[in-house]
């Protein structure tokens, strides 16, 4: 049976520029692209398993001393800057005169608020990169009709209404849920953005959640240190991680594979992504998965997903059990492996790996 398109899937064809599929990318900043009539930049479409059109993904360079065209959408997106330094300028439609501007770096992140102008400026003598994720697949599915949502001049003045201070960065960090969320709509450097102790993922590992922009799309910074990983857990699709520093791999695996997929003969089954700075993947929903630190610094990544807790969705409410169960055990109605339960063979593979590198295992004893 021939496989039925979706309306983004058309979009993207549309779009003339190259799209990337898989479990991963090794590296977005030297992924081919070509020059993008629409955007006036040049990029590249990245549409992992994962995503399972929950999520859209792209990377745009934007050229030497240039700037994109101007644009607005009714989707959401968040933006990472990956290399360079320059300006986005934001305004509503009608409202030019309240034109405003922001400064970025490589490491800032921020959310483009719903449906306003905006262009990103390159203000250094080298190309520029970011790394955007949206909710264009839900959009453009659930409308079916481009010109809508790329050419709408509606105004969400509760999003945003020309505030000087808008993207300004804040501090305010508040335990929700049994976790820290910080509030801003820009984030100056996300590689050394200070992050919140949550062992109960792992030996060491720090998250700090935040939202932006009013949006149903969020994400966390997540840090753990040399020697140590994860435990494996699951949740829902659509979830990206863009590795901001060191180096390791992510185990994943499908749920009929079990909880020890390689001792109960299922290791065919487990998918090993390899990564490093700039490396970003996507774990299929309901999936187990596993980061592995094996560089000589604490590895840290982005993660780019749906799940607001101040603009909280139905999917996402209907999906409780992997949005909160990745702190709770699987034998207590959680999606989280202890590391007494794990497959034996995870850590002898991650002892082993970590001989190779030279560098020595901090995980203590179960």
């Amino acid at each position: 049976m021939a496989k039925r398109e979706t309306s983004y899937e058309l979009w993207l064809k549309e779009e003339g520029i190259p799209v990337f599929a898989g479990y991963g990318v090794e590296d977005v900043t030297v992924l081919p692209r070509k020059p993008w009539k629409r955007t006036g930049g040049s990029g590249a479409y990245i549409d992992l398993k994962g995503m399972e059109g929950f999520t859209g993904m792209y990377v745009c360079e934007i050229p030497s001393g240039g700037a994109l065209n101007p644009e607005n959408h009714l989707y959401e997106e968040l933006i990472y800057i990956l290399s360079g330094y320059g300006a986005t300028e934001i305004w509503s439609e009608g409202d030019d005169k309240r034109k405003m501007h922001f400064e970025w770096q490589q490491g800032s992140l921020f959310a483009i608020p719903l449906n306003t102008r905006h262009r990103m400026i390159n203000g250094s003598r080298e190309p520029a990169f970011f790394l955007a994720v949206t909710s264009a697949p839900l959009m453009i599915d659930l409308l079916h009709h481009t010109p809508f949502v790329m050419g709408s001049d509606y105004k969400f003045a509760d999003r945003f209404d020309g505030e000087n201070n808008y993207f300004v960065p804040t501090n305010s960090r508040k335990e929700v849920g049994g976790f820290i969320n910080w509030e801003t709509n820009f984030i100056a450097d996300a590689r050394g953005a200070l992050v919140d102790p949550s062992e109960a993922k792992g030996y060491g590992v720090k998250i700090t959640s935040f939202d932006m922009g009013g949006s149903t799309l969020v994400g966390h910074i997540a840090e753990w240190p040399v020697g140590r990983y994860h435990k494996a857990h699951f949740h829902q699709g659509g979830a990206i991680l863009l590795i901001l520093r060191s180096e390791g791999y992510t185990l994943m695996w499908p749920p009929e594979a079990g909880i020890r997929p390689y001792q109960s003969g299922h290791g065919d089954q487990v998918v090993k992504v390899d990564w490093r700075e700039g490396s970003v993947f996507s774990p299929p929903g309901g999936w187990f998965h596993q980061h592995f630190n094996t560089g000589p610094e604490p590895a840290r990544h982005l993660a780019l997903r749906y799940g607001s807790r101040l603009h909280p969705s139905g999917f996402k409410i209907a999906d409780k059990r992997s949005e909160d169960g990745v702190y709770i055990d699987v034998k207590k109605g959680g999606t989280l492996i202890e590391y007494a339960d794990e497959d034996p063979y995870i850590r002898k593979h991650y002892e082993d790996e970590m001989k190779k590198k030279g560098v020595a295992s901090q995980m203590p004893a179960v």
